[in-house]
């Protein structure tokens, strides 16, 4: 079984898979250089389901994040459950810092929009640095993308947990029906990372790119990227961020 039938099968069976080795190691330097120099002067305080510094809509804030959002090793993987046809709906990153508590269990779909044969988003964590216990690398727990609930039920203990460690220029992907959370930061140092949010073709954007997007950085743009952005019809042309028609 080669490495993308592994992903694609764990992520049928457990709802998530880790790839390890995406970015070198220059790569992550140079974003997670660009995410401290965007978070001190674009970043805020994140409480929602627990603290950190957050950052929203990097696409709009620096042009080394748009290699990421159609990367070749993670791609297939995203197209193969939402179709080529899919788009991202979010780029954005959270900074856990020493002291910041683990987030409750969650799904990223309400619970109207869950689907057990094909889901409607897909989420990427790109790992800018080293995910360990004690920093408190994103915790999954297996097999919730087969629930049919957006939550663990009040009361119900949650015990059989995965947490996704691996070396910095990894990539989890998971089903964003899965129950998932960040998990506490007991280390000594920030962990950083990035989290694209993809999402079927009749959606709209969780965070529209085309809102403050630079018009000299059109032009770098591939055609794919283009139209994970829905920019195939230009920048900030009207309903270019609707369905494609």
């Amino acid at each position: 079984m080669n490495t993308l039938e592994q992903g694609l099968e764990e992520i049928r069976v457990y709802g998530f898979t880790v790839v390890e080795g995406v970015l070198e190691a220059a790569q992550v330097a140079a974003l997670k250089e660009a995410l401290i120099r965007c978070a001190q002067e674009f970043g805020t305080e994140h409480t929602h389901r627990g603290p950190a510094r957050h950052v929203a809509n990097l696409p709009t804030l620096d042009p080394l994040f748009l290699d990421l959002i159609d990367h070749p090793c993670i791609m297939p993987l995203l197209e193969h459950f939402l179709n080529k046809s899919l788009i991202l709906g979010s780029l954005s990153a959270r900074i856990v810092r020493p002291g910041d508590t683990e987030q409750g269990f969650h799904s990223d779909i309400p619970a109207d929009m869950l689907n057990m044969d094909s889901p409607v988003m897909m989420n990427t964590v790109w790992m800018l640095d080293d995910f360990t216990t004690a920093n408190g690398g994103t915790r999954v727990v297996p097999g919730t993308h087969k629930s049919g609930l957006a939550a663990p039920p009040e009361g119900l203990a949650v015990k059989y947990i995965h947490q996704a460690i691996g070396p910095a220029g990894s990539v989890l992907v998971f089903n964003g029906q899965c129950w998932h959370a960040g998990g506490a930061n007991t280390g000594t140092a920030d962990r950083h990372a990035l989290f694209g949010h993809y999402r079927k073709r009749m959606l709209v954007f969780q965070l529209d790119p085309h809102d403050n997007f630079p018009p000299a950085w059109f032009e770098r743009l591939t055609p794919r990227q283009r139209e994970l952005l829905r920019m195939h019809k230009g920048l900030g042309v009207p309903h270019a961020a609707d369905v494609h028609f």
